[in-house]
């Protein structure tokens, strides 16, 4: 960890394998995470959005984060998701997930209840306060329903272990206000607008595209940060097959196929609401990261 990049700076925010029961399929996850790390991600977002955290529970989140960590050793950069819209739930996750051994917490703004902002930093503070760990906020309002305010970001930056934040807004211009107001580390929560956050001071990108590119985008940060704009935007429009791919639909469901058509996880099982990719689906998915130069079996 350092100062400028506390988690990292490619962090999948991966997906959770399961066996045709719903069960989550732990030898597989641990695979999983082998696979992303030897093939760009320096961290690992666990029992976030695209990990299904709405239907998977608390023993089993913690379960994943031991048989993760015991896949990628002490080195690899692991947080975990705190998500809730009932506070006292995320306590408990962000608790647990620092007695289970991560390194940091995601906290999510609240979803449904649309609370104000007040209660929103309450809430986030809240999270904060429940373990030591540094915490990344969770801006994305096109899933919470509600965005946080300059003055919240404010109010929570003063909190010492909120050192970062992942942006799914779609603000670039804003981010970048936002960064110089905080001093918070800032990573892209939208695989398309990752060289655009970058451009605006963002330090990485917390990824689901990662899962089949993460050496590309790692490649696409390191030209940034060389002041190659030439390497980097074309490695950013190269891509963009790759994310258009991924992000068809449900980008849980498209990834966790991906990850069965290059053959690092056995299946593509979903836990209902969602549902997995049907045959033709799967078929297009393949045809579609074929097109994009992703190597398949």
């Amino acid at each position: 960890m350092t100062i400028s990049r506390p988690f990292g700076t490619v962090l999948t925010a991966m997906v959770t394998p399961m066996h045709e029961d719903g069960e989550i399929d732990f030898e597989a996850s641990a695979a999983l995470a082998r696979h992303l790390v030897a093939h760009g991600s320096d961290g690992l977002v666990l029992s976030g959005t695209t990990g299904e955290a709405p239907t998977t529970h608390a023993p089993e989140k913690v379960d994943l984060i031991h048989a993760v960590r015991e896949a990628v050793g002490p080195d690899v950069t692991i947080i975990t998701g705190a998500g809730s819209n009932d506070t006292a739930h995320a306590i408990r996750m962000a608790e647990q997930g620092a007695e289970a051994g991560v390194d940091g917490i995601l906290g999510l703004v609240p979803y449904y209840s649309k609370p104000s902002q007040k209660g929103i930093v309450a809430h986030l503070s809240a999270i904060a306060a429940a373990s030591d760990l540094p915490v990344m906020l969770y801006d994305i309002p096109g899933r919470t329903g509600v965005a946080l305010t300059d003055e919240s970001f404010d109010a929570l930056a003063e909190l010492d272990t909120i050192v970062a934040n992942k942006d799914a807004t779609g603000g670039v211009e804003q981010a970048k206000d936002r960064i110089a107001r905080t001093g918070l580390a800032w990573y892209s929560g939208d695989d398309p607008l990752t060289l655009d956050f970058l451009r605006a001071g963002a330090v990485g990108v917390v990824s689901v595209s990662a899962h089949v590119a993460g050496e590309r985008i790692a490649a696409m940060i390191a030209a940034h940060d060389a002041g190659d704009t030439a390497s980097a935007e074309a490695l950013h429009d190269g891509m963009l097959p790759v994310h258009d791919a991924i992000f068809n639909g449900p980008g849980a469901a498209n990834a966790k196929a991906a990850m069965q058509l290059l053959g690092v996880i056995p299946g593509r099982h979903m836990r209902l609401p969602l549902l997995p990719l049907d045959d033709d689906e799967y078929a297009s998915l393949a045809s579609a990261l074929s097109a994009a130069e992703v190597a398949l079996p």
